[in-house]
């Protein structure tokens, strides 16, 4: 399969509460009341989290079978740690992830050195892991709409 393109659209909508689509199918972003928000949806960096999971989960059904490994169950806990003072602007630190972890919880009779094998390959071909680990080339441009 050749390289593809996949898009998404945010708009934001009263206060910090955000809409994404992609597709036909709609996300909604929103912050803690702490950071602002309603706390009505996930913020952006527990997306961040899910989405991880999700890809991981995704590549795991994926290529199970590949590997001789019978997933009875498969659940990816992530956290990260993030320093909000970077966000908020009142500190010199970055403000996204300094570290991100996962455990995976594979029910399976498959053998660990298998299991190891399995979870390196997961890790190594997960699109949105690999997007992370990696520098991605970022551009953007900007539109102003005046209203007359």
């Amino acid at each position: 399969m050749a390289k593809q393109i996949f898009k998404a659209n945010a708009h934001l909508q009263e206060q910090v509460l955000v809409e994404t689509t992609a597709r036909q199918h709609r996300v909604f972003v929103d912050e803690p009341q702490s950071l602002g928000g309603t706390d009505t949806a996930m913020n952006p960096v527990e997306l961040l989290l899910s989405a991880l999971g999700a890809c991981q989960s995704i590549v795991a059904r994926t290529y199970a079978e590949k590997f001789n490994i019978d997933l009875k169950d498969f659940k990816v806990e992530l956290e990260g740690d993030l320093d909000t003072d970077g966000f908020l602007g009142k500190s010199d630190v970055r403000p996204g992830y300094s570290d991100i972890r996962a455990t995976y919880h594979i029910d399976t009779d498959a053998p660990e050195e298998k299991v190891a094998a399995f979870i390196a390959y997961l890790e190594a071909h997960c699109p949105v892991g690999d997007t992370i680990v990696n520098t991605v080339n970022f551009s953007s441009s900007y539109q102003v709409r005046q209203k007359a």
